[in-house]
């Protein structure tokens, strides 16, 4: 019995080291892959770059199978980051999809092979219209490497598998090509953040760019504040009332000097029981961390987790005279998506 377990233990380390062995071969040809197609960039993909910044439409993203995903993801990334793109499927092309191409397009096709029957019966009408064309492909012989206007090679080796047949490799270089294409575009346009975020209004990444502390911060009347010479029983009804978990304490000119949160409180009457009557100014945090209104909320999340001396779950939002007009808590951040 205990021969079988020991057998047993020997045979699963011996399956988990054979796997382990699998998954950093893979990885390791798709890298080898990549550095060849890097070594590969030039003269033609600078041509293919400037003809994408020419296009005066949008650009028409088209293949088939594991290209075909391929082509989606580069049709969805040129699109985010600020160049009109569309991914066209080539047999609903030529069922009357290709009604979508024109001559102001560009038109960029996604083939390991470059001879795909769905692809070749598009090519004539392609060259009817006269729609300019950038083929991504491993065969620089092909029909489709022919009738393309430039021509991006990703001959990059053999696929990541035994039999050198499954697309892994070769979907991974056409995929970083696109990537390649769609990044040049926008750093040639200066394409910024904030032109990122007005295309993910409603993503966690556009949110991370756009939202700021006053888009968040509970302001007016729900505002928790007291003046420094308030009884911390009157303090302590505010925090209450205003379910925020802390107060500010402002000075004579309505200026934020220092904060009580419900932690302090706790503190506070372990101390000293009878402390309901001492004005706040004598118990109360000094120089409390604030913000302002046009800070972005990550930011501020940031500040509430990372600023030393600790962690802080509140923070007072300030005017310019640093007066307090609002508190956002990071239970706000965390409901806005940010977290």
């Amino acid at each position: 019995m205990a021969k079988r377990t020991a057998d047993k233990k020997s045979q699963e380390t011996s399956q988990t080291k054979d796997l382990i062995g699998f998954g950093r071969e893979v990885v390791s040809l798709e890298i080898d892959g990549l550095k060849e197609l890097e070594r590969g960039i030039g003269p033609d993909f600078a041509r293919a770059v400037r003809l994408l910044l020419e296009c005066r439409s949008k650009i028409v993203v088209c293949g088939i199978g594991k290209s075909g995903i391929v082509a989606r993801k580069i049709a969805a990334t040129f699109s985010s980051t600020g160049t009109p793109s569309v991914y066209l499927h080539p047999v609903e092309a030529a069922h009357g999809d290709m009604g979508m191409v024109t001559v102001d397009d560009v038109f960029l096709a996604i083939s390991k092979s470059g001879s795909n029957e769905e692809l070749a019966k598009l090519l004539p009408y392609l060259k009817a219209i006269k729609v300019k064309m950038i083929s991504i492909t491993a065969s620089a012989g092909s029909g489709l490497a022919e009738a393309s206007d430039i021509v991006l090679l990703t001959n990059v080796g053999r696929e990541a598998c035994p039999m050198d047949v499954v697309p892994t490799t070769s979907t991974t270089a056409a995929m970083v090509l696109g990537d390649a294409l769609a990044v040049a575009v926008f750093r040639s346009r200066d394409f910024g953040k904030d032109d990122f975020a007005k295309l993910h209004p409603s993503g966690a990444l556009g949110k991370r760019l756009l939202l700021t502390v006053g888009e968040l911060m509970h302001g007016g009347d729900d505002v928790p504040v007291v003046r420094a010479d308030t009884p911390l029983r009157e303090a302590l009804v505010e925090i209450v009332d205003k379910r925020l978990g802390c107060t500010g304490i402002t000075d004579s000119g309505g200026r934020l000097v220092g904060i009580i949160t419900d932690g302090d409180l706790k503190r506070i009457l372990i101390r000293n029981r009878e402390a309901f009557d001492d004005p706040v100014e004598s118990l109360m945090t000094r120089n409390p961390r604030a913000i302002t209104p046009d800070v972005l909320a990550i930011e501020a999340l940031e500040k509430m987790e990372i600023e030393p001396p600790s962690p802080i779950s509140q923070l007072f939002v300030v005017d310019e005279l640093f007066r307090p007009i609002g508190v956002v808590h990071i239970h706000d951040i965390i409901r806005s998506g940010l977290k």
